[in-house]
């Protein structure tokens, strides 16, 4: 009895350890690649599954969901040689486990590498007002080239999303000053306008008016009072060019002056000899 044991004992225990180490569970969402005497020969579904021990091996199980994969910001130049920062995010999946495990080594660095040159390449196309504007147009250029690229893969890129497009902070300076002297252009053209309309309207109006002569004397005058008072008023040193006596005077008289009455230039030419 106890040599039938000593045989069954080790054989019993081999089978349950070969049974063991035959059993393996996929978990559902992902895949496994079983290889048998170093080649590929058969792909693992979620649930339990058998293997031959010491004769096939799995060699991955890999999640087929969809994966988001974060691109870290890469330097790229624009068109118009204007340096810039872009990152952007991909979204992919795994389709054919066997070519994404045989066809590239790495599958994240292939497909991270590949979204950096694209992004550059696209990125290098456009001028740098175009890239803010034209994001979307990035994303679907994107998208096209990196799906065409990863077929052979056996991965498919669902999505990708340019997130932030950052130029160099001597850029965004340069482009701070060039909207603000846009900004005081069309000011200065804006004043410019009114100022042209307003005068327009002073035109017109006096023109439509009886004592158009007597409107502008006093405009004239009022002009002439706001200047002596401004200048009167400022603690800075003043230099005055014109005898103040003979300019009061002189708006005196344009105020007082009838509007039919002759200067004296004319006065001497119509005397008579």
């Amino acid at each position: 009895m106890e040599p039938i044991f000593s045989i069954l004992a080790p054989l019993t225990l081999a089978i349950i350890g070969y049974t063991v180490g035959s059993v393996k569970i996929i978990n559902e969402g992902n895949e496994a690649l079983v290889e048998r005497l170093g080649q590929y020969h058969r792909k693992l579904d979620p649930g339990l599954n058998f293997i031959i021990p010491f004769v096939e091996a799995i060699v991955v199980e890999e999640t087929t969901r969809e994966k988001v994969l974060e691109i870290k910001p890469q330097q790229a130049i624009t068109k118009d040689n204007v340096s810039l920062k872009a990152d952007a995010v991909v979204f992919w999946q795994i389709l054919e486990l066997d070519k994404a495990f045989y066809s590239v080594e790495d599958i994240e660095i292939a497909i991270e590498n590949l979204v950096i040159t694209t992004l550059r390449s696209a990125i290098g196309q456009m001028e740098l007002e175009h890239t803010y504007s034209s994001r979307n147009a990035i994303n679907q250029l994107l998208l096209q080239q990196l799906d065409q690229a990863t077929v052979n893969w056996g991965v498919k890129v669902i999505r990708v999303e340019v997130r932030e497009i950052t130029p160099a902070q001597t850029v965004l300076e340069s482009l701070e000053l060039e909207r603000a002297a846009e900004s005081k252009k069309r000011a200065a053209i804006l004043e410019a306008e009114g100022t042209v309309k307003a005068v327009e309207l002073l035109s017109n109006a006096l023109q439509s008016q009886a004592m158009s002569r007597e409107v502008l004397q006093f405009l004239v005058a009022q002009r002439y009072v706001d200047a002596s008072q401004q200048l009167s008023a400022s603690p800075n040193s003043k230099i005055v060019f014109m005898d103040p006596k003979a300019l009061t005077e002189a708006v005196s008289d344009l105020i007082s002056k009838p509007p039919d009455a002759p200067n004296a230039s004319n006065q001497g030419n119509n005397s008579n000899p």
